[in-house]
Order: C-alpha cells, then sequence, then structure tokens
C-alpha cells in the first residue's frame, strides 16, 4: 500500500528537450570588483555617537 497513486504514463516521457540554458540563474550576474569610496563631514567621534545610537 502506498502513499499515493499516480499515472505511470505521466512520469514515462518527460521530455527535457525544451529546457534552455539561457533561462537559469546567472550566479556571477551581480558580482562586482571594484573599491567603494565616500566623504563626510562628521568627525570619526561624530559617526561613533550615531552608531552608539542606533545600537
Amino acid at each position: 500500500m502506498g502513499f499515493g497513486s499516480y499515472d505511470e504514463s505521466e512520469q514515462k516521457d518527460q521530455d527535457a528537450g525544451d529546457v534552455d540554458d539561457n533561462d537559469g540563474v546567472s550566479v556571477h550576474e551581480n558580482t562586482h570588483d571594484g573599491d567603494i569610496s565616500f566623504e563626510s563631514d562628521a568627525s570619526q567621534d561624530e559617526l561613533l555617537d550615531q552608531l552608539d545610537e542606533m545600537k
């Protein structure tokens, strides 16, 4: 006795020939190499105080 029944004919003839390789997910699509920089008028102490407030 099984957990359910299914029609084996539905399982038999699955054709994977219609699969397009371009439909897959590219894991490198949003890969970025480089540097980031920013400038701020705030001093290091001011930035640390803001960080403490956020915590």
